[in-house]
């Protein structure tokens, strides 16, 4: 069941209450580490209750250890040794004898007790947290009583992950999403908005909601909601196997937040695959190894990358994702991730990316790599977006469909960036509008003043630009003015302010009476009367 935005609200101020002095940033890897150890607690909880038939843990552990963890790590891919529970250190501090190091303990114990084949998923995954911190305070006492209240806060029912996969994956991403927006020069960058993720994934699994064995790329994972997302269309998204998810992320917070997200959306761990590095740098997976061109393909590619990012783009001229097409500016990488996007699409894929506006027409070494992929029809659509859909940004961005082999020439334009609802600072697209974008994409509809199918031939005309005003007239004519109407009404305006600038003078002369000091004020006002009336004069 959904979280209702009741429940949502008390949980955020519940975070809020217990936090004490901590910033924000710091904060927010303590809460999603210990929620995700609770998280994993709670897994392994249920998966020996179903095996141990009456046995406890701790009798099995102690009758031979070894071989009780190796079971569990077969199983689940990690083990959790007795006494390493979330229940217990809650049990811990209900007898008053919790202490800090009691975490750091269990952390050293679990990255010891993960499976070989887990280990990159499992990876650096809890490193975000540091219990000598001074984020956390001054001494072991003080940092003690942060870690308690976190824990006792996530022991809360709000905090209940005892319920279906579904409860579990939505206080994850309301998290997720509430600490972006409230962090959006921290967070904003990983996080796309979800109305977004919907468009580029309802129309990268159309037709393959059925399929299985089905692989989803994001050189630019964030947080995994691009995944997560796309995964989310396909009907055999729950069954093991049926979905491998790949994605590769420089900065260590969101490499760490992304495999969480995955895995409490419960994404087994052999499904995962997610790398830490620099997409541009490191081509992966896969790629050039030992001299041979051999890069693991996908059926669909989704990526939200930095926007005209500086990349180092000396020597690049025979690196194969890019040595077709040309080298993008040193100071702007966009197609360099769409190129890096579309080398590892198979052949009957279809990939979506968000990117500037300035793609679509800027010239040099950006307008001949879009020249490259127009000749080769491989650009099957671009979208344009209202501004201020994103947390870091507010400049509209355009999503670009593509395919690697496509016979048709035709480049569908549609032009979604007038259709949205106002939210204060931000834009929000409604259900109506993201199915309208979806379903005029899939259909290839043309809609007056909103999508146009363009030949090759009328983009050759544009120079091979693609912005968007060029195909898709939304201009709206006004309403002739009527002149004579407009003529009578200043008329009748002036008459009128004539009429009432008499009537008062001769109101006032009434007022004031003859006398010398009553006829200066008198002279006064006339003169004020004047200068209005010269004023509202001019204005007309």
């Amino acid at each position: 069941m959904a979280l209702s935005s009741e429940q949502k609200a008390k949980m955020w101020n519940m975070l809020n209450q217990t936090r004490g002095q901590i910033g924000l940033t710091a904060y927010k890897d303590y809460i999603f580490g210990i929620l995700f150890y609770k998280y994993l607690s709670e897994k392994g909880t249920k998966w020996l209750n179903s095996v141990l038939r009456g046995e406890t843990w701790q009798d099995i552990y102690s009758q031979n250890s070894q071989k009780a963890m190796e079971y569990m790590k077969q199983n689940l891919g990690y083990a959790i040794q007795p006494g390493d529970f979330f229940d217990d250190w809650k049990q811990a501090i209900d007898e008053d004898r919790f202490n800090i190091s009691m975490m750091s303990d269990t952390f050293g114990h679990f990255n010891q007790q993960i499976a070989f084949e887990a280990k990159a998923d499992f990876e650096e995954i809890f490193d975000g947290m540091r219990f000598d911190s001074a984020d956390l305070g001054s001494n072991a006492q003080a940092r003690s009583s942060v870690m308690i209240s976190m824990i006792e806060l996530l022991s809360t029912p709000e905090f209940d992950l005892s319920g279906d996969g579904d409860t579990v994956s939505d206080i994850y991403e309301y998290l997720v999403a509430q600490f972006a927006t409230v962090l959006a020069s921290d967070m904003g960058q990983y996080y796309t908005p979800k109305e977004i993720s919907e468009v580029m994934a309802r129309i990268l699994t159309h037709g393959h909601e059925d399929k299985e064995n089905f692989s989803i790329y994001d050189p630019t994972v964030g947080s995994a909601s691009l995944l997560l997302t796309t995964a989310s269309y396909m009907k055999n998204s729950h069954k093991r196997g049926m979905i491998k998810y790949f994605g590769q992320e420089r900065d260590a917070t969101p490499y760490r937040l992304a495999r969480m997200n995955l895995m409490m959306h419960g994404v087994e761990y052999n499904d995962i695959n997610i790398n830490h590095a620099d997409t541009l740098e490191n081509d992966w997976p896969d790629g050039v190894i030992d001299g041979r061109d051999s890069p693991r393909m996908f059926n669909a590619v989704m990526a939200n990358p930095p926007y005209s990012a500086h990349w180092d783009n000396k020597e690049r001229e025979d690196d194969p994702r890019w040595r077709e097409y040309g080298i993008a500016p040193k100071t702007k990488a966009d197609y360099s991730f769409l190129l890096h996007c579309l080398y590892h699409l198979d052949d009957s894929g279809r990939m979506a990316i968000i990117l500037p506006h300035g793609v679509l027409f800027r010239g040099a070494a950006e307008g001949r790599i879009r020249k490259a992929l127009i000749d080769r029809h491989q650009i099957e659509a671009v979208i344009g977006f209202p501004e201020k859909l994103f947390l870091n940004t507010s400049i509209p961005v355009c999503v670009l469909i593509l395919k690697k082999y496509r016979t048709e020439s035709e480049v569908l334009f549609v032009d979604a960036s007038k259709e949205f609802e106002k939210i204060k600072s931000q834009n929000k697209l409604r259900s109506d509008d993201v199915n309208k974008i979806v379903n005029t994409v899939i259909n290839k509809e043309e809609i007056e003043k909103y999508s146009y199918l363009a030949t090759l031939d009328e983009i050759k005309e544009n120079d091979y630009n693609l912005n968007i005003p060029r195909y898709v007239d939304t201009f709206e004519e006004e309403e002739p003015v009527d002149m004579i109407a407009v003529a009578d009404e200043l008329i009748e305006i002036e008459t009128q302010l004539s009429t009432n600038s008499n009537e008062l003078m001769c109101m006032l002369q009434e007022l004031v009476g003859t006398t010398e000091s009553a006829q200066t004020e008198l002279d006064q006002l006339r003169d004020k009367l004047a200068k209005i009336w010269e004023n509202e004069k001019g204005n007309e």
